[in-house]
């Protein structure tokens, strides 16, 4: 049970609660932004006015997850300051500049041309318009390149020093930047945010097919997010596998904690369901797959699994946590997976958009592609514990030096300032997306024109009421 009166606990849940928070927003934008230059790319390609469409349909949520996606990272740096001042001034050398770095590409790249985008349309050329769309879309992945860097050395840390103050000390930037995990886990950090966007894409699309299935926006959109779907989701579990070899590799404590092998063995078994208990170092109630634990971690199914005991207790992390949270990003990922291979059967058939079920299933996976991120996030991130930069400088050790009530008092008022401005947000979203799609540009030109045509008829029965129009 955690202690709430603890400085150290309440700092760990109100930094996992603004990230969680944060990263729901730029997993969005950053598959959001690829879609919208893809779909800007085959109108200047194709000029079929649907593709058109869709990117007005798109650009306004866009636009709106973008903002708060920025403005929910703001207190992350704040409570680098405020809770986290040892771990700043200790690992300040290192990843200052590539935090550096990720506000440069984020300002100056993604910002710059985003007003472009958004309403430079017509008022630059098609081709200058789309370069603004590519750069958004390009910022967006630069972004996610530095941070991802920042947080892989924290867990792999490589190419660095130490001075006589104590503090981390860059040696080598393509070191440091390009540390042992950072490839796999920037690979599958936008696989994750492609997938995502591509099941809210699907969900969204799957809401309007069911009131007009013979709208072409609403077709086209659901296409083009299956065809995504069944292209990202087996690639994502590819990534996935590399990941955990590399983990295996690199943190063995997290991927015994997380796969609940308690004990070193050969043949280990894969656990597909149980309770870890962590007094006992067992499984409750498990259920099983034999040798398959050892022929995931090392590809051989006789290989030798190294276990929780071949560390200190102090050092294990949370087994439960990690447990269930990483069975729950993989139970969603084979759902996405089943979900592709559905779509591309039904394409096969040429009934894609005449299944209510399969309408009905993306419909259902829309949200769950945000679960399965911060289930990811959880994963990475109490798998780390009890460190912040893994096996050198202790999570206890990386804390201000302020009392429980004070991060309390902050904890709280983060949690009802969150909650009220992005819920609102996060609702005007969702309005925007429950609108009907136009069919084509010239009905919504129609559309423009009853609206025009409704505020003449108020005008006109203002002046003179009482007569017909």
């Amino acid at each position: 049970m955690a202690d709430f009166s603890d400085p150290v606990i309440l700092a760990r849940i109100q930094f996992a609660f603004t990230v969680s928070f944060h990263i729901i927003f730029p997993a969005t934008s950053i598959g959001l932004a690829s879609f919208l230059a893809f779909v800007q790319w085959r109108w200047m390609q194709t000029r079929e006015e649907v593709y058109l469409t869709l990117f007005d349909f798109w650009i306004k949520p866009f636009a709106v997850v973008f903002g708060m996606g920025v403005v929910s990272g703001l207190m992350l740096s704040y409570e680098f300051g405020t809770n986290w001042s040892v771990f700043a001034d200790k690992a300040g050398p290192v990843i200052g500049p590539l935090m550096g770095y990720e506000v440069m590409t984020a300002f100056f790249v993604e910002a710059g041309f985003l007003g472009v985008m958004l309403f430079g349309r017509d008022k630059v050329g098609p081709r200058l318009h789309f370069f603004a769309t590519f750069m958004v879309a390009a910022g967006t992945l630069g972004s996610a390149f530095w941070i991802l860097s920042v947080n892989s050395w924290m867990q792999t840390p490589a190419g660095y020093g130490m001075n006589e103050a104590g503090q981390f000390i860059p040696l080598s930037w393509m070191e440091v930047i390009f540390n042992p995990s950072f490839p796999y886990r920037f690979v599958h950090m936008v696989f994750a945010a492609y997938l995502t966007t591509a099941l809210v894409v699907a969900a969204t699309a799957a809401y309007h097919l069911r009131r007009a299935r013979q709208n072409r926006t609403t077709r086209k959109m659901f296409s083009l997010a299956m065809w995504i779907i069944a292209i990202v989701a087996p690639l994502q579990i590819l990534a996935g596998d590399q990941h955990g070899l590399n983990t295996y590799e690199h943190q063995p404590a997290k991927v015994a904690a997380l796969e609940g092998h308690f004990k070193t063995r050969k043949a280990a078994p894969e656990y597909i369901f149980g309770w870890p208990n962590m007094e006992t170092g067992e499984i409750d109630y498990a259920v099983s797959i034999p040798y398959l634990g050892s022929w995931i971690l090392t590809h051989d199914f006789n290989a030798e699994v190294v276990g929780l005991d071949q560390f200190p207790r102090e050092d294990w992390p949370n087994v439960n946590i990690l447990f269930w949270s990483f069975r729950i990003m993989v139970g969603l990922g084979l759902l996405f997976f089943t979900l592709g291979c559905w779509g591309l059967w039904k394409r096969y058939r040429g009934q894609l958009y005449d299944s209510p079920r399969l309408a009905q299933f993306a419909l259902m996976l829309g949200p769950t592609g945000y679960i399965a991120v911060l289930c990811g996030w959880v994963t990475t991130e109490v798998g780390r514990q009890p460190y912040t930069i893994y096996g050198l400088l202790r999570t206890s050790d990386s804390v201000s030096p302020v009392a429980a009530p004070a991060v309390a008092t902050s904890l709280a008022a983060i949690v009802v300032v969150y909650l009220f401005v992005f819920g609102l947000g996060t609702l005007y979203t969702l309005r925007l997306l429950a609108k009907d799609p136009p069919d084509s540009p010239a009905e919504q030109q129609r559309g423009l024109l009853d609206q025009g045509g409704r505020r003449a008829v108020r005008i006109w029965r203002l002046i003179w009421p009482g007569r017909e129009v």
